[in-house]
Formats: C-alpha cells, structure tokens, sequence
C-alpha cells in the first residue's frame, strides 16, 4: 500500500504502525497527538511510539498540535478535526429511534449510565474493590453495560455477586453502538473511565464523572462537563 492508516491508541494501533515502519511504509495516525501525560498507561505508551513512527500525523484538535510541537513533532502535522464528532451527528437520529431505555423500563432522564474497563480500575484487587465501593454508592437507577474483561475481573475476585444484588444498577451484557448511543443521549449522567464515551457524553451535552486522574481528552474537563475523580 502507499500508506498504511492506524486509529487511536489500541495495542493494535501501535502494532500496526510498527510493521508498517518495519516495511518502509508511510504511516497516517489519526487522533494523533492526544497526551494524558501518564506514561503507565498502555494507551499512552501506544499514542507516544505511535506518533514517533509516523509520517502524516491528523490531530482533532489544536491541543493535540501542541502536544506533538513539544515533542518536537511539527512535520506532516494536520488539525483535522474529530472524526467521533463526525459519527455521533451522523447516527445520533439512528441512535434516537431505538428503544434505549425504555426497553429497561427506564425513563429519559432518568438514570445514570455506567462504564467501566479499563487496567487501572480492574487489574489488582484494590481497584476492584474501589470500584465496587463506588457502584454500590449509587442511590438512583444506573445501567451498566459490561466489558467481558471487567466482569470476568469482578467474578474472580468474588465480587460480582455484590453488584447483582444491588437495587439501582442494572448490569447488562455489552451493548452495540446505536444502542449505546440510545443509553447516553437518555441518560442523566454519566460514569465511565472511557475516552471515547467522556467525548461522546460531552457531544451530546450529558454531564460525566470520570473514574480516572488524568485524561487525554482534556477539552471536556475545561469546559466543565466532565470531571475527573481518580
């Protein structure tokens, strides 16, 4: 191929930049730039060598440029906007016509919308535990869609019986994107350490608590609708 495409920040982003590098093929990143400035976090380890190996870089947004200006990364730089901006416009009236929660028997507006997967809250059994503290706070209807990973966690540290138990949340498998577009857009809130829901609750105008200490997606937290609590 003239140029090998990689999105976002997956281990498979970062491993298909490198066979392309390896090959001498020109690598395109889109959602270059992004920094949550935690280099513990697999994503970032992803984004950093990801950029470094790239020759067109396509950033969502003026952040991001400055991100990569700091590491020294100007050539092939291109602010491009934010293709999951693109998408949530584009499906939200899709998204609109599911049943969403009323098919839980929820009302708009109603309810809080749960997410949760990634290593820092699932991977040792104190985040577990952390974890479980918080759900079990929740005192008002909650929906939470489960990562196989999170709960295949949950279950053999002898916790997910707890969250079964608990009256507000309704635990569901994973949800496709149109119905879990439907669950964010009739939401109250949102509780997730996701970055693409945090950007998708801030599209559609849903407050959102992130279960994280740092994010790359920083545009949200400044203009107040997502807030960060560890």
């Amino acid at each position: 191929p003239d140029m090998v495409l990689v999105y976002g920040d997956t281990t498979t982003t970062l491993a298909g930049a490198l066979a392309a590098a390896k090959m001498g093929i020109p690598i395109g990143h889109v959602e270059a730039g992004l920094r949550s400035f935690d280099r513990s976090m697999p994503e970032e380890q992803n984004r950093v060598a990801t950029d470094h190996l790239s020759t067109l870089l396509m950033c969502p947004t003026d952040t991001a440029v400055a991100n990569l200006a700091r590491e020294g990364l100007t050539s092939g730089v291109h602010q491009g906007g934010d293709g999951m901006l693109d998408a949530s416009r584009m499906f939200a009236p899709a998204a609109a016509a599911r049943p969403g929660p009323r098919a839980l028997g929820l009302e708009p507006g109603g309810y809080l919308l749960v997410t949760v997967h990634r290593a820092a809250a699932t991977d040792t059994p104190e985040a577990l535990a952390s974890l479980v503290e918080v759900l079990e706070a929740i005192d008002e209807p909650a929906v939470f869609p489960v990562h196989p990973r999170t709960r295949h966690r949950l279950a053999s540290a002898g916790l997910w019986d707890r969250l079964e138990g608990h009256p507000s949340l309704r635990l569901s498998p994973p949800v496709g994107y149109l119905d879990f577009t439907a669950l964010l857009i009739g939401a109250r809130g949102v509780v997730t350490d996701s970055g693409g829901v945090q950007k998708e609750a801030y599209f559609h105008g849903i407050p959102c608590v992130t279960l994280r200490d740092t994010t790359e997606w920083v545009e949200p937290v400044e203009g107040g609708f997502t807030r960060l609590t560890g």
